[in-house]
């Protein structure tokens, strides 16, 4: 216990933000701000100085900024993060002597006091400081606190005690020796921006062929990228690229029952060719993965890659390390399930094995082996149905050395479960938004994602398909509801992801009514696309994305704001960057049949807008340009040709003869 811990006064509680009591870090990107609110207080009405104290976890020294206090005993104060890897924050407070000593002396002043030994006390304030202080500010200090004593009158030694620069040279070296530091050294994670703005676009490489029953290859794949950047995707998905294995194989559509023709399922991971450290012999080789790298590089688009810990019967560690995996009383090893579904082709590893120091290692291990193919991200597939405390470690150890890495987790479970995996490590997490279509269930969804302390760890990736996921909007709705949802996926969040060419192309088709499967699915087949039909959505998506590099405001969600509407079938809200300079209006139309119309009531001041002032609402969809005035403004959104206004809201500064200008 520190010897003058029973003459420090200030109480530190109540320190935002943290995670759990600060045990799990928060999240932000290189060059953002990191707010910190703290309560504090002290016994009696002494004023008090606190400080933000913060340092990057490979520096020695602390960096500190003020805090500023705001209102009933709360704090605030900020810092800015600039590298890769972990920050260390803590608050620190202590009775500020001078400013409580000036503070009396100007109320004894106006109630016309004597102050002339409180003058003598202030001089030996000022003393103190001079001695904690150097050089020049050490003589100024020491001349103030002469002049506060030895003055030509009582009138020239106050004048003295409150002069401002002298304030405020005191201020600068306080005196630490009693002030409180907060009991806790939070933590913030800081990733690559690509962590909170990213368009990911999943693509099975063995349907990159072209032509029927070849499976496609690295190569074939790599001459997707130009259509692929053509829309404005700046990450490039594949499932599983490792050999199928053969047992258990399914067949087309999840038959039990395989043919010599089937391809299986690239989440059946393993066979004699290898495991997870090789690559399915019908894609290519480990130069050939690398040559993909390399050239989706050229194009601005990174390779994320599927990591499913998972295995096939015939997977190498099936053979080698049968302790890894639960043996059912027959001798069998128990595969995957999900009742009614059944995974005879998956084997599930067996994460409370008493060798797990063993399975640890050679799973982060697999991570290691792919980064040092040029991989950065990773999709994990269900980490939900793997250890926490796996995951915890594993992450924490890759980022050690790779602080650029990042990782998706799909997880589509319980909400408890899903923050929980975000908590630990995970830099985006895919959502319920798949699931949420009318006003009420996104706008309730995505305040708890955006308005609550969710938002310092919790990064969403919205995905309005998936190989696995065929929504019944989609099913029944078709080509206007493919270009609602992706339009709602692409601005709700700063993250989103489809997979295609199935959602460019519309693909709607279920396995049978009520079910969410495609029938025909690409899970278990190769597939011909036809990416030049004319119902392709690719022009749609190109301009989406443009919109989303072009405007800040859709690069981040913490700005995000519902607006109301008098239709429950027309969506409003806005996000804006942190200055005001963009921002964007968003009114959708969840009707994916019948035109809509309205009136939207837009909250001007979270916009940056005067009630009576102007402003241009131009339309980034269709181009069209609005002159609005007041909150509350009309409009009408057809399904078929426009079912979403995309606004940037522009304040007219002045007009010209015949023309207006806008900021």
């Amino acid at each position: 216990m520190d010897e003058n811990c029973g003459r420090c006064r200030v109480v530190i509680e109540g320190v935002q933000p943290q995670i759990d009591g600060g045990r799990f870090p928060i999240k932000r990107v290189n060059g953002e701000t990191v707010q910190v609110q703290a309560d504090i207080f002290a016994d009696g009405h002494d004023k008090l100085s606190c400080r933000l104290l913060y340092r990057h976890q490979n520096d020695d020294r602390w960096l500190e900024s003020p805090m500023q206090p705001a209102v009933n005993d709360r704090w605030q104060g900020e810092f800015r993060v600039s590298d890769l890897g972990r920050y260390l924050y803590t608050v620190e407070a202590w009775v500020d002597s001078f400013r409580t000593w000036r503070t009396d002396l100007m109320k004894r002043l106006d109630a016309q006091q004597d102050v002339s030994i409180d003058l003598l006390i202030g001089a030996g304030l000022v003393e103190s400081a001079a001695q904690r202080a150097g050089g020049p500010d050490a003589n100024r200090l020491r001349e103030g606190a002469r002049l506060m004593r030895e003055g030509a009158s009582l009138e020239a030694r106050t004048s003295i005690a409150l002069d401002d620069e002298l304030a405020r040279l005191v201020s600068s070296y306080p005196e630490y020796g009693l002030a409180t530091r907060f009991e806790k050294e939070l933590v913030v994670v800081v990733d690559r921006e690509k962590a909170r703005f990213s368009s990911w676009y999943e693509l099975f490489p063995r349907s990159c062929s072209g032509q029927p029953g070849r499976h496609g290859t690295f190569r074939d794949c790599a001459n997707w990228l130009p259509y692929i950047a053509s829309m404005g995707f700046d990450v490039l998905y594949l499932p599983p690229i490792h050999p199928i294995g053969r047992q258990f194989r399914k067949g087309k559509n999840n038959v039990v029952t395989a043919t010599a023709s089937d391809v299986g399922s690239p989440w059946a991971i393993g066979s004699e060719e290898g495991g997870h450290k090789a690559i399915h012999p019908g894609l290519g080789t480990l130069e050939d993965f690398r040559y993909l790298i390399a050239k989706a590089e050229e194009f601005g688009i990174e390779i994320a890659l599927d990591i499913a810990l998972q295995c096939t019967p015939d997977h190498p560690y099936v053979r080698e390390h049968p302790e890894w995996f639960r043996k059912r009383p027959d001798g069998c090893i128990q595969y995957a399930e999900n009742p009614p579904k059944k995974y005879q082709d998956i084997y599930p590893i067996n994460f409370e094995t008493e060798n797990w120091p063993a399975l640890w290692q050679e799973l982060k291990s697999v991570l290691e082996f792919w980064l040092e193919q040029g991989a950065r991200i990773f999709r994990v597939d269900n980490p939900h149905t793997k250890s926490f405390y796996l995951w915890e470690w594993v992450i924490g150890k890759i980022k050690e050395s790779h602080p650029e890495v990042i990782f998706l987790a799909e997880a589509f479970t319980r909400p408890r479960v899903m923050y929980r995996l975000a908590k630990l490590g995970f830099s985006q997490s895919y959502t319920y938004f798949t699931w949420r279509n009318t006003k009420e269930d996104l706008t309730d969804y995505f305040r708890e994602l955006t308005c609550t302390a969710i938002k310092e760890y919790f990064r969403p990736n919205l995905w309005p398909n998936t190989p696995d996921i065929l929504p019944e909007y989609l099913q029944v709705g078709g080509r206007p509801a493919f270009m609602v949802r992706l339009v709602l996926a692409a601005t709700l969040g700063s993250n989103y992801g489809i997979y295609g060419p199935a959602f460019e192309l519309c693909e709607n088709t279920p396995l049978q009514p009520g079910s969410e499967e495609y029938l025909d699915s690409e899970k278990y087949e190769l597939k011909v696309w036809d990416v030049k039909s004319p119902r392709n959505l690719k022009d749609f998506i190109a301009r989406v994305n443009s919109i989303r590099r072009e405007n800040p405001a859709l690069q981040r969600d913490r700005t995000l704001r519902f607006h109301a509407t008098d239709n429950p079938l027309l969506l409003c809200y806005s996000k804006a960057s942190e200055d005001l300079s963009n921002v964007i209006v968003v009114v959708v139309n969840l009707d994916a049949f019948h035109r809509q119309v309205g009136w939207i009531n837009l909250d001007l001041e979270s916009l940056g807008l005067h009630p009576r002032q102007a402003f241009q609402a131009h339309d980034l969809l269709s181009g069209g340009r609005f002159l609005w005035s007041g909150s509350r403004n009309y409009v009408e959104l057809v399904p078929d040709s426009l079912p979403a206004h995309i606004f940037r809201l522009r304040k007219r500064l002045h007009t010209e003869k015949d023309f207006d200008y806008y900021l």
